[in-house]
């Protein structure tokens, strides 16, 4: 795929050719999520960009839920960041230390989200 070059203008329906992650609105608004960071925010929109390939995948743990598997080898070159950056992450979203938005189960490598 050709690389997109971001300008400081866009023209017609030139913003269309972008990928984009969607985040919940509610993880901007809502005062519960007030001290998640804002790359954990980013994260928490790449994960759930992951879900629609889990469900292709029909990806679907014994009580119905979508999984994922993303590394955080993959995690830190999508980023951009080092891997106790996105192990930072990760644990701010998680339930055991985090806001509870996601939940790791260690099943060996990879671990499922």
């Amino acid at each position: 795929m050709p690389e997109v070059i971001i300008s400081d203008y866009f023209y017609g329906d030139e913003a269309e050719m972008f990928q984009y992650f969607r985040i919940p609105k509610q993880l901007i608004t809502d005062e519960r999520f007030k001290g998640v960071s804002t790359d954990a925010k980013l994260l928490y929109g790449m994960l759930l960009d992951r879900m629609s390939l889990s469900v292709k995948n029909q990806w679907f743990d014994k009580d119905g839920r979508v999984y994922i598997y993303y590394t955080v080898e993959e995690i830190c070159q999508d980023m951009t960041r080092g891997r106790d950056k996105a192990m930072k992450l990760l644990a701010e979203l998680d339930t055991g230390k985090g806001i509870g938005l996601i939940e790791r189960i260690r099943q060996g490598k990879p671990t499922k989200i």
